[in-house]
C-alpha cells in the first residue's frame, strides 16, 4: 500500500472490521519499517452496534489518529422504522435469498426493542424529521465517525438519507441525552 501511496495511485489505505490490536500492530510495523500505516477504519456502528467504535477505538482516535468509515448505520434497515411492529409483508426481510436479514431481525426484534423503535420513531416525529434520518445525523453526531455509507433501494431513500447532514444540528445535548435514554446501551 506504501507504494501505491508513494506513486500517487491511491490517497491512503484502510482496514474493516479489525480490531484495536489488529489496528495497532499494523500501524506499528508500518511506522517500524517507514511504510504508511492504516489511517481509516471501516466498522459497523449504529445505535444498537456501539462498542467497537465508542469504546474499543476510543484511544485510537487520538493516539493514531484514526478515522472511521462506518457502514449499516440503519442496521439493515431495523432503525428506519418500518420494522416497528415486526416484519411487514413486501419488506426485503420477506423476500427470497433474505433469509439472513429475516433471522437478524427475528433475534432482534423482542418487545423491549420495538418499544425502543416506537420511542425512536416518536422522538424523531418530534424533530420533524424520519426515525432513518435521525439515525443517521446520530451516527454523524459522533467526532470519531469520518463519514457514513448508506444505503437505499430507491432514489427517494437516498434523499432521505442526505437530510441526515443537517438534522445533525438538531440533536442537541438534550435530545441526544433522551436517545440515550430510550437506547440504554451505552458501552
Amino acid at each position: 500500500m506504501t507504494e501505491l501511496i508513494r506513486q500517487g495511485k491511491v490517497l491512503y489505505w484502510g482496514t474493516s472490521e479489525w480490531s484495536a490490536q489488529e489496528l495497532m500492530q499494523a500501524y506499528s510495523v508500518a511506522r517500524r519499517y517507514n511504510m504508511t500505516p492504516p489511517t481509516m477504519e471501516q466498522p459497523q456502528y449504529n445505535m444498537l452496534s456501539r462498542e467497537r467504535v465508542e469504546r474499543e477505538y476510543a484511544r485510537l482516535y487520538s493516539e493514531i489518529g484514526l478515522g472511521t468509515t462506518i457502514w449499516s448505520p440503519l442496521h439493515s434497515g431495523l432503525l428506519t422504522g418500518k420494522y416497528n411492529d415486526g416484519i411487514p409483508e413486501g419488506a426485503r426481510a420477506t423476500l427470497p435469498g433474505y433469509e439472513w436479514l429475516r433471522d437478524l431481525l427475528m433475534e432482534t426484534l423482542d418487545e423491549a426493542m420495538k418499544e425502543k423503535l416506537r420511542k425512536l420513531g416518536e422522538l424523531a416525529g418530534e424533530l420533524g424529521i424520519s426515525q432513518a434520518t435521525l439515525a443517521i445525523a446520530w451516527c454523524l453526531k459522533n467526532s470519531n465517525v469520518s463519514t457514513v455509507i448508506t444505503g437505499a433501494s430507491r432514489p427517494d431513500q437516498v434523499a432521505e438519507n442526505m437530510k441526515a447532514v443537517e438534522a445533525k444540528e438538531k440533536l442537541t445535548d438534550d435530545v441526544m441525552a433522551r436517545i440515550e435514554e430510550i437506547l440504554a446501551n451505552r458501552p
